[in-house]
């Protein structure tokens, strides 16, 4: 049945362009206005830090700020190809267990608010979210959401897209609150490596 779902599917999705992963916009995570302590050498200039989530496509990043900037955690910063006021230039992606403490407790209050505030991009992937194989749906790897549950969602969606997490918990009954799920699913492709991503890009 999941191999009819799959064709079904496949014919139904238009293609779609690549996606790009240059960040816009970023999120502070922390700010290291003397960099990090363990890489400091006496007699040597210390480089600011600052450890943020891109935006769009919630990448890690290690960046640099201008000189005499200071920022603070949960502030937005603009880290496009265009004019630059606080960020200097892109060290490049963060590995996960380079986060600061203070990073590491500012990451799911930022998520959770990215969350919030673009409910319908998170939102659309129950309406639009589509199978991995023969046997495993891409719904599946949300925390709580097993087969039956799974069903149970693409049933409904049949009728008419979800048009809020509020309709969501109202038609499709007795599953984790979505929100939740989806925050709990986007801090484990951030901080684990992961067989397949759904929201984040690696």
């Amino acid at each position: 049945m999941l191999l009819e779902l799959v064709e079904t599917e496949k014919m139904e999705q238009p293609e779609q362009e690549q996606r790009k992963s240059r960040e816009e916009n970023a999120i502070v995570l922390d700010f290291l206005p003397n960099g990090y302590p363990f890489e400091s050498r006496q007699g040597q200039v210390s480089t600011p830090i600052v450890q943020a989530l891109g935006k769009e496509h919630l990448i890690l990043l290690e960046l640099v700020p201008k000189k005499e900037i200071k920022l603070q955690p949960n502030e937005e910063v603009y880290i496009g190809e265009g004019k630059r006021d606080q960020i200097h230039h892109i060290n490049g992606k963060l590995l996960p267990d380079k986060l600061t403490s203070t990073a590491k407790a500012e990451l799911e209050f930022v998520i959770t608010e990215l969350v919030k505030k673009n409910e319908q991009r998170f939102l659309e992937f129950f309406n639009k979210a589509q199978p991995l194989s023969t046997r495993m749906h891409s719904i599946e790897l949300i925390p709580g959401m097993g087969k039956k549950r799974m069903w149970e969602i693409l049933d409904e969606r049949k009728g008419k897209p979800f048009e809020s997490f509020a309709d969501f918990k109202k038609r499709v009954k007795l599953l984790p609150d979505p929100e939740k799920a989806i925050i709990k699913r986007v801090l484990e492709e951030i901080t684990t490596e992961q067989k397949h991503y759904l929201f984040v890009q690696r």
